[in-house]
């Protein structure tokens, strides 16, 4: 056999074992594995100081028709033309809910509870903890998906809990005869304590007026080991179309000139102390930072700096 022959028998032995399937090499025939779909970890732990802080997700959506409920008072082309600069659709959405659990070390602090119990205390007991060693259940507000959690089947949710919310927005909903309020908190108004801006709710946690988004809506300071941490809830409800332009109009914020107001208060004071903050509509794990790029406000997801 000449050189050049055995090169062609060798490339010809080299194609075919190519063009086999694998089953005819391994002797074994193997199935494609099943699609799984997109899926998300219920939870995600970081410290601060002498905290644990966990963000628990309770639900995720998509939504379509984002600019229904974001820039409300921008036109179509400009909600667009900002949407496609941040390399995200402009015709749909995906919405995040987002309790955060506090492990002080002395009480474990769950601030807002779902749209309902089942997502919360699903994710919950994934990161390790049960409904009856919640020792304290603090509400920012009382829209559906924040309260919703607080009674399964008539009972409460956490057993052993203490309630606290802002005074002003209990205030403010008590007549009101929503139906998610009437089932879900009223049965715990004479287990709640009522704070005011300003008011301590456990070591290391203090409560800021953050109205707006509600009339009493209500932000949370954590403050552990020199290191602070915002619970932000809904002064911000999305990273782009509320974060990054904080004088659009959102849908839900009841009082929308009082809601810019405040987002501008609260985005300049992260962005000036690189405080971490956790938005319950933020991006899953919903921590992040701010930054002022060009005067104008960026969001910069957590990555490893809470876990150091």
């Amino acid at each position: 056999m000449t050189r050049q022959s055995l090169r062609l028998s060798r490339r010809a032995a080299l194609t075919g074992a190519a063009a086999l399937p694998l089953a005819s090499l391994t002797g074994t025939a193997r199935a494609s594995a099943d699609m799984q779909g997109v899926g998300l970890a219920p939870w995600t732990r970081v410290k601060l100081g002498e905290f644990e802080v966990t963000t628990l997700l309770a639900g995720t959506r998509s939504a379509d028709d984002p600019q229904a409920v974001f820039g409300l008072n921008v036109s179509d082309t400009e909600f667009a033309k900002v949407s496609k600069a941040a390399n995200i659709p402009a015709d749909k959405s995906q919405f995040f809910f987002t309790p955060t659990l506090v492990n002080t070390g002395t009480e474990l602090i769950l601030f807002d509870t779902g749209l309902n119990a089942d997502g919360t205390t699903a994710a919950l007991s994934a990161a390790g903890y049960a409904p009856e060693q919640v020792d304290k259940v603090v509400l920012t507000h009382m829209h559906p998906d924040h309260i919703g959690g607080l009674m399964r089947s008539g009972a409460p949710t956490y057993e052993n809990a203490d309630y606290v919310t802002g005074a002003v927005e209990f205030n403010a909903w008590d007549m009101s005869g929503d139906e998610t309020f009437e089932a879900q908190m009223r049965p715990l108004a004479e287990q709640t304590e009522f704070v005011e801006d300003g008011a301590s709710i456990a070591s290391g946690i203090t409560a800021m007026a953050a109205f707006g988004h509600t009339p009493g809506h209500m932000a949370f300071l954590l403050d552990s080991g020199d290191k602070q941490l915002l619970i932000g809830a809904d002064f911000t409800n999305h990273y782009v179309w509320s974060l990054a332009h904080p004088d659009w109009e959102v849908r839900f914020d009841r009082d929308k000139a009082m809601a810019a107001k405040t987002r501008r208060r609260l985005l300049d004071m992260l962005a000036a102390e690189r405080m971490p903050f956790i938005g319950y509509h933020m991006p899953w794990p919903g921590i992040g930072y701010v930054e002022t790029r060009n005067k104008a406000f960026h969001y910069v997801p957590h990555s490893y700096q809470l876990l150091l």
